[in-house]
């Protein structure tokens, strides 16, 4: 854990021990995240709890988005630290092999993300991205057509600023102008707008809501 009776700086996510010396300033006695030092604290990562309860590495209980967070966390270790070994315990035997635990955690980020490629590929099909130019002297241009963000389709949809959840960045997308939302059979009634009410939706200031095309000096 760092201290200077305790020679190295090393945590483990899913197993895998990482030498984190060079992220003291975080990770040694006093800093921040000294609680993930010394110890596998895989649930922590996705949980947030930083208590002597949380810290553990019980991920058995964890959904799917919480599974992918942590393979991101272990991505982060891998691209900037020095892997040094495998902790003997839940994830590996004594002889550096795979438990059942470990692949188990590994088929629920499989599952993960296959459903987030999923998701995002209807999403795709939903709000597909627009066509797009900018130049110095002309400013930027988004326009919809039918082809548009390689999605073809029946309808052309009008340039729409789509906000992620959780992201302050947005992307330009076409929207569907009649029919229902998304997803809602036509037999039910609806306000034949089709997905222009959608809450992460926001019109293009310089441009006519309905326009297929908006131009920003």
């Amino acid at each position: 854990r760092g201290a200077e009776s305790e020679p190295g700086l090393y945590l483990a996510v899913l197993g895998r021990v990482f030498d984190v010396e060079r992220g003291r300033r975080h990770y040694g006695p006093g800093g921040a995240y000294s609680g993930l030092a010394g110890r596998d604290a895989s649930r922590a990562f996705a949980t947030g709890d930083f208590t002597q309860a949380g810290l553990v590495d019980d991920v058995s209980a964890l959904s799917l988005s919480q599974m992918l967070t942590i393979q991101s966390w272990l991505s982060f270790y891998s691209d900037n630290y020095d892997p040094v070994g495998k902790l003997v315990g839940r994830f590996y035997d004594e002889h550096g092999t795979p438990t059942e635990a470990l692949r188990q955690a590994e088929a629920a980020i499989e599952e993960a993300l296959k459903f987030t490629a999923e998701s995002e590929e209807r999403r795709k099909q939903q709000f597909p991205p627009c066509n797009s130019e900018w130049s110095s002297a002309k400013g930027g241009r988004f326009w919809c057509s039918r082809q548009s963000g390689g999605v073809n389709r029946d309808w052309t949809g009008v340039p729409r600023k789509l906000y992620q959840p959780g992201s302050t960045g947005s992307q330009c997308v076409c929207v569907r102008t009649t029919g229902p939302p998304w997803g809602q059979p036509d037999s039910i009634k609806h306000s034949n707008r089709g997905d222009l009410d959608d809450p992460h939706l926001e019109e293009y200031d310089s441009c006519n809501p309905l326009a297929e095309q908006c131009v920003l000096t």
